[in-house]
């Protein structure tokens, strides 16, 4: 595997506080990673020592095999970087902005009109160009960030917050675009966007409390829900009491949500340990000939796994040695 970002025990404090603590990860070259975690969980750190903006107080990182802090100019070369609150010289036009960054990055000439162009088509900014970048709207604005992160074409990508301020067409048409440079590049995407993961994201890594509490595919992630393999049932508001009955009354279903809706009532029946559940249910409703407007099995419910793992115990951040000492006077 062609592995383009590597982290070794990346670990900030900041005084007495462990902002990141020992974060180990590896992205291959076809790899999308979503780096997700609740605010303050140490996403944005992580994404600065990653990238070489921050300097760790331990541990490593290295982007195509050049270590960031020992050799940053070959790392940045090949890393197409996105921050938070991307810094943008509000006085230029977007135009004037992509050229400078070009130029900062040694291309010039055709190659230089070539990068500026692509990107340009790519996020689709030709409509602003001549604006000055201040005039922009956030969404523009973002875009116009993330245009100058793929312009020299770089292996790797560590964008933050890449959707932020867009609207859901321009939502639609960035992801797109990742889907697109995927499979020739390593890409980080820190993001609380829970479905900016199921639409662009080929793995998922959650973060709390600076360290890394789960790591796998979105699909392997929403099966430890509760929710996977449970089966929705839409009903009429008249038979919900007896549906819902006769859903607790199988031995393979352990409990059953009710979701009220304009004239229907959507139940929700949840499996023992996970198990599939919907041939029972489906014979339960059949035998009984109830009137059922929709059924379906759910793969699992991404948002309730992120929700159970970051406010875990586990994934609380230490108390800082003084509180523990007066805690326990």
């Amino acid at each position: 595997m062609d592995e383009m970002i590597v982290t070794r025990e990346l670990t900030k404090s900041f005084g007495s506080i462990k902002a990141v603590d020992r974060v180990s990860l590896t992205v291959a070259r076809g790899e999308v990673l979503g780096f997700l975690g609740p605010n303050g969980a140490g996403k944005s750190t992580s994404m600065k020592m990653i990238t070489g903006f921050l300097r760790p107080t331990a541990g490593a990182a290295s982007i195509c095999g050049f270590d960031v802090q020992d050799k940053p100019i070959e790392a940045r070369r090949r890393l197409g970087y996105l921050p938070e609150g991307a810094p943008l010289y509000g006085d230029m036009t977007a135009r004037a902005f992509l050229n400078f960054v070009a130029g900062a990055r040694g291309l010039s000439g055709s190659e230089k009109r070539r990068g500026v162009g692509l990107a340009v088509e790519r996020t689709n900014l030709s409509a602003i160009l001549e604006q000055p970048i201040e005039t922009l709207s956030k969404g523009f604005k973002r875009r116009v960030g993330l245009a100058q992160a793929l312009l020299h074409d770089p292996d790797v990508l560590v964008l933050d917050e890449p959707t932020d301020g867009l609207d859901p067409n321009q939502k639609h048409e960035v992801r797109a675009l990742i889907r697109e440079l995927a499979p020739e590049k390593a890409i980080i995407i820190s993001t609380h966007i829970l479905e900016e993961v199921d639409a662009v994201c080929s793995r998922a890594v959650i973060i709390a409390g600076g360290r890394v509490v789960a790591d796998g595919t979105p699909a392997a992630l929403a099966h430890q829900s509760r929710h996977h393999n449970a089966v929705t049932v839409v009903v009429p508001v008249a038979n919900a009491d007896t549906v819902r009955a006769g859903l607790l009354s199988l031995e393979s279903v352990e409990a059953v949500e009710t979701d009220m809706r304009a004239g229907t009532v959507r139940l929700i029946a949840i499996p023992h340990d996970r198990r599939p559940i919907f041939s029972n249910v489906n014979q339960l409703l059949q035998a009984h000939a109830w009137p059922v407007s929709d059924i379906r099995t759910q793969s699992g419910d991404l948002e309730e796994v992120f929700r159970t793992i970051t406010t875990a115990p586990a994934a609380r951040p230490d108390q800082p040695r003084a509180e523990k000492e007066a805690a326990h006077a």
